[in-house]
């Protein structure tokens, strides 16, 4: 066996010294929103599994005897009807001419970013874009440029000062899965009116979630048709697996062209595009589970400005409570496994330094019941000093 390097060892130890190791859990899903987490039977306020699908056993009926394997990229070998079922079904649900599928999320991001703009262009990335997005913006070889969404007047006088560039694009969250608040959706629209450049919105965290029809961010705040791309995934409220963009015609067959991480992966398996089209018919047929994860949401923060914790404002499923250093943020994580709840610590690099936090994920599954002792849990576990300098 070959000796470990000192760089390895070293920079495992620097993890353990800022409490930013990563455990490896062991997790069993229950009923009701519960999980068994290493043997631990808790209340699981983790996953992203927004509306409870992702443990409907309607998805698995759908994915029962139909192939677990795809073969080959969707270019080399075709797709499999189940395949092509669910891109029309995308495209229905969101309301858009075309959609075109990928292996994940995050390569869906990756690749639609990379294929849109190249090393003569300009990319406007909000500052707390998701990992995915940052490295699409990288992987493109385009100039980037990171704004503010507090300061849109430094992001015009940005897009100003790129006139020259063939092509513009700003790229932001729909609602940014760390801090659960929405992007000024409207108002880049109209920065990219005013500047001729392209806009892509990753809906992850708000597909299903939010807006009338559970279509996001875009469709809640009315500018879905001033959206150059929607990027969305399969794995959250949707409860499968997969990644999505939906646009018009001409720029999904663009992608499915050039975006490399659907070009050159494998195509998502028959069993699992079935499984994510039962999620989509699910999310239309029982809007009842988003008003409820609404309701449970606002009531969440409420409560919790009760007690004196500050929450940002949002309307989604997502709460942060900030705690600033990593240390703080796993002993409260650890103390809430104590009392039966498990919400995870947040901790750099996934956040900026000094802004580790508890993310509270809820879902449709979870009672107010659930919400309302997780909410006097926290306050219980976070001394007033820490909540005020937070």
């Amino acid at each position: 066996m070959h000796l470990e390097p000192a760089w390895l060892t070293d920079g495992l130890e620097a993890l353990e010294q800022g409490h930013l190791i990563r455990p490896r859990r062991r997790v069993e899903p229950l009923e009701d929103g519960r999980s068994r987490i290493d043997g631990r039977e808790l209340v699981d306020f983790s996953t992203n599994d927004y509306l409870g699908f992702a443990r409907d056993s309607r998805l698995a009926d759908a994915a029962t005897g139909i192939a677990a394997g795809a073969g080959a990229s969707p270019l080399v070998s075709g797709r499999s009807p189940q395949y092509c079922q669910l891109e029309q079904n995308i495209a229905s649900f969101e309301g858009a001419p075309a959609a075109v599928l990928f292996p994940s999320g995050f390569a869906a991001n990756l690749g639609t970013v990379a294929a849109l703009v190249n090393r003569d262009d300009v990319i406007f990335s909000d500052k707390d874009n998701h990992a995915s997005l940052i490295d699409g913006c990288r992987l493109s070889g385009a100039r980037v440029q990171i704004y503010q969404r507090e300061r849109l007047d430094q992001l015009a006088d940005q897009l100003a000062q790129a006139s020259a560039a063939p092509r513009r694009l700003i790229v932001t969250d729909g609602l940014f899965s760390m801090d659960g608040i929405l992007a000024p959706l409207d108002s880049l629209c109209d920065l990219a009116d005013t500047h001729d450049a392209m806009v892509l919105v990753d809906e992850a965290h708000a597909t299903g979630t939010l807006g009338q029809s559970g279509r996001g961010a875009s469709e809640l705040l009315g500018v879905e048709e001033r959206v150059t791309l929607r990027i969305g995934t399969l794995s959250k409220a949707v409860g499968a697996a997969g990644g999505f963009a939906v646009g018009t015609t001409a720029f999904i067959d663009h992608l499915w062209h050039h975006a490399r991480p659907q070009v050159f992966s494998t195509a998502l398996p028959p069993s699992t595009c079935a499984a994510a089209s039962t999620g989509l018919q699910l999310i239309t047929d029982e809007p009842d589970r988003r008003l409820h994860l609404a309701a449970l949401a606002d009531r969440f923060r409420g409560h919790l400005s009760q007690l004196g914790l500050p929450v940002p404002p949002g309307p989604g499923p997502i709460v942060p409570v900030l705690l600033a250093e990593a240390s703080t943020a796993v002993e409260a994580s650890a103390a809430l496994s104590d009392r039966g709840f498990f919400v995870p610590a947040i901790r750099p690099p996934t956040v900026p330094l000094g802004t580790a936090r508890l993310r509270v994920s809820l879902s449709a599954l979870h009672s107010q019941q659930d919400i309302d002792q997780l909410a006097d849990a926290i306050a219980a576990v976070i001394p007033m000093e820490v909540r005020t300098r937070a």
